[in-house]
């Protein structure tokens, strides 16, 4: 997530699939290659115009190698989230180094839920991709 003078951005946008107070969202680590403090923040996320909201909620953990091929898990306060409604996840880290588990799909017909998003502090826009899924969970109570 972070190298040099850059600093890379990873997320996820997705639906969520009924009503319920958020409770964690977990990430699959793969590696971490410099420990570090990771801060994932919640967001509204408007799928027509890829326009993020404001920050609903934020919540951080360290990591270091320990971590390596877990799940990490980003604990909350209570949240409401609201079926059908679509919202998207952004890790950043001012010192960390980690590799995210993510998916693709195999054919042409991608993830109907969302898409993996990557950006930059020098490319704030990003770029979204509709084959690729970040290996997520998204915990919430009902």
């Amino acid at each position: 997530m972070h190298s040099g003078s850059t600093d890379h951005l990873g997320g996820q946008t997705f639906e969520c699939p009924s009503d319920g107070e958020l409770d964690n969202i977990q990430v699959y680590s793969e590696a971490v290659q410099r420990p570090g403090k990771v801060i994932l923040t919640l967001h509204a996320f408007d799928k027509e115009t890829k326009n993020w909201g404001p920050v609903l909620s934020s919540s951080e953990i360290e990591v270091d190698r320990k971590n390596n091929e877990k799940w990490i898990c980003f604990q909350f306060p209570a949240v409401p989230l609201h079926k059908n409604n679509n919202y998207g996840f952004r890790l950043k880290s001012p010192d960390a180094l980690m590799a995210i588990g993510e998916a693709a799909w195999p054919n042409k017909s991608p993830f109907a839920y969302g898409e993996e998003w990557t950006g930059s502090n020098l490319d704030t826009l990003g770029h979204y991709f509709r084959y690729f899924s970040l290996a997520f969970k998204v915990e919430l109570r009902a």
